[in-house]
C-alpha cells in the first residue's frame, strides 16, 4: 500500500514576512504545524513576539520574531543573515508583507503611493533578494520563494454592486508583484531557486476589520462558492509550492479565490 501524500518540513527553516497577523499568520501556523522552524518578520506590531511564542508552544518547534523594515534593503539582508544563523539553514521564504490605501483616486497622494509600493513591491523584492543572497553559491536543495499577490492583480474589487473598492495603488501594486514573480523566476532558475505567487481571493482575517463595513458585508454576500476564506484555506497552496512536490513549478501565479475569477 502506498504512503499518503504528506508535506513535512521537519528540520527546515522558513521565513514569513508579515507572518504575525492575517494571511501571514495563517502561513506561519501552517508551517509550524508541518514541523518547520519559522522566522516571523514584522515591522512594528508589538504582538509579534507573543504570536511567535504561542506558535512555538503549540507546535513544539522553534518560532522566533524578528523586527525588520523590509523596505530597507540593507536591514533586510542583515536580518535574514541573522535568521539563517539562529534558525537555519533557511530553505524557504514567504514574502507576504502588504498594505493598502483605500481612497478615491482623486484623493490619493504621492505619500500613499510610496507607502503601498514601498511595502508591496519594493519590500517583496528586497525580501526575495535577501533570501537569494543566502542561497547563491551554496549546495542546498529545494530553495523556494512564495510571494503573496492577490486576485486584485486581475480584477477591481467591489465595495457594492457596480461600485469599485477604491484602492488603485493596491491593485496595481499586486499586478506589479505578479510580474515581478515571473522575472525573478526567470533570472534565478540558473541558481535553482523557484519563485511562485499565491493570489488569494476574499479572506476574512483580523485585518478585515480595517475595511469599511459595507465592503465586508458585500464580500460576505457575493462570494460565489461560499463565505470568505479562512487563512488556513489559503496556506495549503503556499506549503505545496514550498515543498519538493512542486520542484518543477516556478514562475507561476496560483489563484485561491473560491471561484471568484470564474465570473
Amino acid at each position: 500500500m502506498s504512503s499518503p501524500l504528506t508535506i513535512d518540513f521537519s528540520g527546515k527553516c522558513t521565513i514569513v514576512t508579515g507572518g504575525n497577523r492575517g494571511i501571514g499568520l495563517g502561513y506561519s501556523r501552517a508551517l509550524a504545524r508541518a514541523g518547520s522552524r519559522v522566522a516571523i518578520v514584522y515591522r512594528s506590531n508589538p504582538d509579534a513576539p507573543k504570536v511567535a511564542k504561542e506558535l512555538q508552544e503549540q507546535y513544539k518547534v522553534k518560532v522566533q520574531a524578528y523586527k525588520c523594515d523590509v523596505t530597507n534593503a540593507e536591514q533586510t539582508v542583515e536580518t535574514f543573515a541573522r535568521i539563517d544563523k539562529d534558525l537555519g539553514p533557511v530553505s524557504g521564504l514567504v514574502a507576504n508583507a502588504g498594505v493598502s490605501a483605500v481612497k478615491p483616486a482623486f484623493d490619493l497622494t504621492t505619500e500613499d503611493f510610496n507607502k503601498v509600493y514601498s511595502v508591496n513591491v519594493l519590500g517583496v523584492f528586497n525580501s526575495a533578494v535577501a533570501a537569494a543572497k543566502l542561497w547563491r553559491g551554496k549546495d542546498l536543495r529545494n530553495l523556494s520563494i512564495v510571494i503573496t499577490s492577490s486576485m486584485s492583480s486581475q480584477i477591481i474589487n467591489q465595495a457594492a454592486t457596480n461600485e469599485p473598492l477604491t484602492q488603485v495603488f493596491y491593485n496595481s501594486s499586486k499586478a506589479a508583484v505578479s510580474n515581478l514573480t515571473k522575472g525573478l523566476a526567470a533570472e534565478w532558475a540558473q541558481h535553482k531557486i523557484r519563485v511562485n505567487a499565491v493570489s488569494p481571493g476574499y479572506v476574512y482575517t483580523d485585518q478585515t476589520h480595517d475595511l469599511p463595513k459595507k465592503v465586508v458585508e458585500y464580500e460576505k454576500q457575493h462570494i460565489p462558492l461560499g463565505d470568505l476564506a479562512r487563512p488556513d484555506q489559503i496556506s495549503g497552496q503556499a506549503l505545496f509550492l514550498l515543498s519538493e512536490y512542486a520542484s518543477y513549478m516556478t514562475g507561476g501565479e496560483y489563484f485561491v479565490d473560491g471561484g471568484q475569477l470564474i465570473w
